[in-house]
């Protein structure tokens, strides 16, 4: 059995359908022999929606108070897709970062991953579920809901990947694999099949918007192989790994 991490972006669960559609995917790849870590981003423009509800109040909302916010969007999904795949009797539960053990500092709204006590997640994988993972979230040391900034579920997804020893990290986004160029500014942009981490790098800090950077320094460092694809198309993705 392959323990395999998969992360699913706020497109790929914008709507219902899209859950539904994400939860047939899982169950696809349970049905294979997989034992599967699911971390899920808030739905569509979710965390933006609420971000303007908070600027609605004050101009400088809480540190706290908009980290207990803005980390509601996650669960919101995390329990839909759990429904989702309840109704097709693929058994899962969900979790939050916090009951998922993600340990982070005390940084308010950017917080850093410290460590991952994984326990209830390896308890519900030895029972056959898959576990749905809030990402973007954890808890700090003074036991406070924490968020990790921008892209922050990227970096959930590959270091509960490296905690967890899993064989890869899988992302599903709105683009089908990784280009040579944006291939939404240029129609010579080629996809390509394989990559190593310090091309993704290089793209991403030439802002393309693929992968957080963090997560890919992650993922190189413990050598952890990315794999990147379309929820929306069966179409082969990307898989980046350390070229020999």
């Amino acid at each position: 059995m392959a323990l395999i991490v998969q992360k699913y972006g706020g497109s790929s669960l914008a709507t219902l359908d899209r859950i539904q559609e994400v939860a047939r995917r899982v169950s696809q790849r349970k049905k294979e022999g997989n034992d599967l870590v699911v971390v899920v981003s808030a739905m569509g423009n979710t965390t933006n929606d609420l971000l303007k509800l908070a600027q609605q109040i004050t101009d400088q909302p809480p540190a706290r108070e908009l980290d207990m916010l803005l980390s509601s969007g996650e669960r919101i999904s995390m329990a839909l897709l759990a429904m989702a795949l309840h109704q097709i009797d693929v058994p899962s539960i969900s979790f939050t970062g916090s009951q998922s053990g993600i340990v982070t500092d005390t940084s308010h709204t950017h917080a850093k991953i410290l460590e991952i006590r994984a326990d209830r997640i390896k308890e519900q994988l030895t029972l056959e579920k898959v576990v749905i993972v809030a990402g973007f979230q954890g808890v700090s040391t003074q036991k406070e809901v924490t968020t990790l900034g921008r892209g922050g579920s990227d970096v959930t997804a590959v270091a509960l990947a490296v905690a967890l020893s899993a064989k890869q990290c899988e992302f599903y986004k709105d683009v089908d694999g990784i280009y040579t160029k944006d291939p939404k500014q240029h129609i010579d942009a080629q996809k390509m099949e394989h990559c190593d981490y310090d091309r993704v790098l290089t793209l991403a800090h030439a802002g393309a918007k693929i992968l957080h950077s963090e997560a890919v320094t992650l993922a190189k460092k413990h050598l952890m192989p990315l794999y990147i694809a379309s929820s929306f198309t069966q179409h082969q993705g990307t898989l980046v790994e350390q070229h020999h």
